[in-house]
């Protein structure tokens, strides 16, 4: 159960927001008309209410932003510390203190400004007095901009703080940076924190949930914590600090004992000793990491001797403490390390319960019921044989299974890599082997490993309905296409045919371009949508072969290549052909047909369309008639257009001069202004 929400204080506006936010509020709840004929009752009350309103207004927004906030001495220690590590105590309660200060000055600039509208003899006094209570009101919180400022950037940062609960079961990991704590918060709850081969990643608190005896531990992550003096450690590691010294918990101090991390066992050793102070009444486990980089008898006996001296109240250590060796990267230990932690932490809160005084005061109500023994006669447990067997059966499987051993796909990672070194020392680089790979099947027969993997599609097995004669059966098919296709031709020479020799052979030569136009179209599968290429011209020998081919004669071809070439100078000249003579004649009208004068009519360059001149059956005397009627046509049309182009929110008046206003008797003094 969270304590405290941080995310419901409400965004704090800045100062000008925030006059805005007021002022336009008076606007829109208080009347806005007042006139000098009013009685001057009416007129203090007008301007005294807007004086009360705003100094209302001012005065809710204000109590509303320093009752979001939390008061240091009233919540819990743990959050009190972290935000005086965070936002500085004194900068935090000042800021709240001036939007205090500013809130009763708000309330007494109202009272004495009230005090003298009582007395205003005018509106212009009054409506100056209103004028200059508000601009006080609105100077005052001009002034309290940085307040506002700093308080809405300390609200963002406390939104974004981790849902702490102080009083729940709790694990934390603290340590030097580098050693292994976001990875084995990640491995033990749901967390996903960032994970980075260099110190100082972890900037912040995180927080993660875990499951042990059906019940929802606490663990939290803190940053790593350097050797130095307290007054010397930055804003990051007095996080961590904060959290040891007020977080009843159960402590992990992690070491890392493969020194990767770039800090030796020693220094490690003597962070613990510098920091044993906040370790005190609280459950602490000692957990080495990364024994996957380095064993623990690996570990120099000058630096195992400095290890153990943590659980040896003799050399400094606290007594009780254990030694949990754990890796992140293989996954060992890391159940030993929580199923311990978790352990330990519940029997040290049960043991306190039991010591506190509401335990003695309730104790005597609680009666545990004995059975005694009613005589002296055995009475045995009855279970039947088929149970006792099964059980024995059960037991028998679960050795077999716990003799065998489970490789994670980090071991077997490890594993391979070791390999491949050993490859790499004999000179042999490592080539990809299918039969290598098969290796790491995890199946549970060893023997399957190796099995022909069957090609199957759709569910079936492909190799069940291959014909190995399927080659033979096509080309005997092809030879009997084409047995069909020889009687079909025989017997297309069979039949007598009508046409004489010359005729029979130019239609054999158009059979044959036929099929291999037909061929050629097949092969380039031309009916699909394809690129156009640039216009290549024709040679006039070209077009004289192929119309030859055509059968044309010699004439005829000096004619058509001498047309082609008429047609293709008229059209690179740009030149526009020619009419002929006879419809030049007897079409073209004149110019006093048109009824335009020549020099007009060539003096005047328009961009207008020009309209054709009248065709017989239009009803039309000449030019000008029907330039005329399309003039008259075009205005009619005109207002019609108009009205089209107007929309639902064009405002349009339809009678300028409504007849009950501009109608009968007008005399002097009686007109009715609407």
């Amino acid at each position: 159960m969270v304590l405290y929400n941080f995310k419901k204080i409400q965004v704090v506006p800045t100062s000008k927001d925030f006059i805005d936010i007021v002022l336009s509020k008076t606007q829109r709840k208080t009347p806005t008309e007042i006139h000098k004929q009013y009685a001057i009752g009416r007129i203090r009350s007008f301007y005294m209410r807007k004086v009360k309103y705003t100094a209302q207004s001012y005065h809710e927004k204000l109590t509303q932003i320093i009752g979001d906030f939390p008061l240091l001495d009233d919540i819990h220690p743990f959050y009190a510390d972290l935000i005086n590590v965070l936002y500085d105590k004194d900068h935090y309660k000042l800021a709240l203190g001036q939007l205090n200060t500013a809130r009763n000055l708000i309330d007494n600039l109202s009272k004495d400004y009230l005090r003298l509208l009582k007395y205003g003899d005018s509106l212009y006094r009054c409506k100056q007095l209103k004028r200059a209570s508000l601009g006080r009101m609105c100077t005052l919180m001009l002034k309290q901009g940085t307040s506002l400022q700093y308080l809405e950037q300390v609200r963002q940062h406390l939104a974004r703080l981790p849902s702490i609960d102080p009083n729940t079961r709790t694990l934390l990991l603290t340590g030097y940076p580098n050693v292994g704590k976001s990875s084995f918060m990640n491995k033990l709850t749901r967390a996903n924190v960032d994970v980075q081969p260099y110190a100082f990643t972890t900037k912040s608190l995180f927080v993660g949930h875990t499951d042990f005896k059906y019940n929802t531990w606490q663990v939290i992550d803190t940053p790593g914590i350097l050797d130095h003096p307290l007054d010397e450690r930055n804003t990051i590691e007095m996080q961590s600090i904060t959290a040891l010294a007020h977080l009843h918990s159960c402590v992990l101090f992690l070491i890392d004992i493969s020194e990767r991390c770039g800090y030796t066992i020693k220094q490690q050793v003597d962070l613990f000793f510098s920091i044993k102070a906040l370790f005190l009444n609280k459950p602490l486990l000692v957990v080495l990491n990364k024994i996957d980089a380095r064993k623990p008898e690996d570990v120099p006996e000058d630096d195992w001797k400095l290890i153990q001296s943590l659980a040896d109240p003799a050399r400094g250590g606290i007594g009780g403490t254990q030694l949990i060796p754990m890796s992140n990267l293989t996954e060992e230990g890391i159940a030993k390390v929580k199923e311990t932690a978790c352990s330990i932490l519940f029997e040290e809160r049960v043991e306190k319960k039991l010591k506190s005084t509401r335990i003695e005061k309730e104790i005597h109500r609680l009666h545990l019921a004995q059975p005694q023994a009613r005589d002296k006669k055995v009475r045995a447990p009855c279970i039947p044989n088929s149970v006792i067997a099964a059980a024995r059966q059960a037991e028998m499987d679960e050795e077999s299974d716990y003799k065998k051993p489970t490789l994670t796909p980090a071991m077997m990672e490890m594993i391979e890599e070791a390999e491949n070194d050993e490859k790499y020392a004999q000179g042999i680089i490592p080539i990809y082997d299918i039969n290598a790979w098969k290796k790491k099947y995890l199946l549970k027969n060893d023997e399957w490993k190796f099995d022909i993997v069957p090609e199957i599609i759709n569910g079936q097995n492909i190799a069940d309905f291959v014909d190995p004669d399927i080659l033979k059966r096509l080309e005997e098919l092809e030879m009997e296409e084409e047995a069909f296709l020889e009687e079909l031709k025989n017997a297309e020479d069979d039949e007598e045919s009508d046409l004489d020799e010359e005729n029979e052979s130019l239609y054999n030569e158009i059979q044959e371009k036929k099929h291999e136009l037909r061929i050629n179209h097949q092969i380039k599968d031309s009916s699909k949508p394809q690129l156009s290429k640039g216009r290549k011209g024709i040679d006039t020998k070209e077009m004289a072969s192929h119309l030859k081919s055509m059968h044309h004669d010699d004439d005829e071809i000096d004619d058509i290549i001498e047309s082609v070439r008429e047609r293709s100078k008229s059209r690179i000249s740009g030149k526009k052909r020619s009419r002929s003579v006879s419809r030049s004649d007897s079409q073209a009208p004149t110019s006093q047909e048109r009824g335009l004068s020549m020099n007009r009519s060539q003096s005047r360059q328009r961009s207008t369309t020009r309209i054709a001149s009248p065709a017989p059956g239009e009803g039309f005397r000449d030019l000008a008639q029907k330039e005329k009627a399309d003039v008259l046509d075009k205005r009619s049309r005109k207002k019609r257009n108009q009205d089209g182009r107007k929309g639902e929110s064009d405002r349009h008046v339809y009678n300028l001069m409504p007849k009950h206003l501009f109608s009968g008797k007008r005399s002097g003094g009686t007109n009715d202004f609407r």
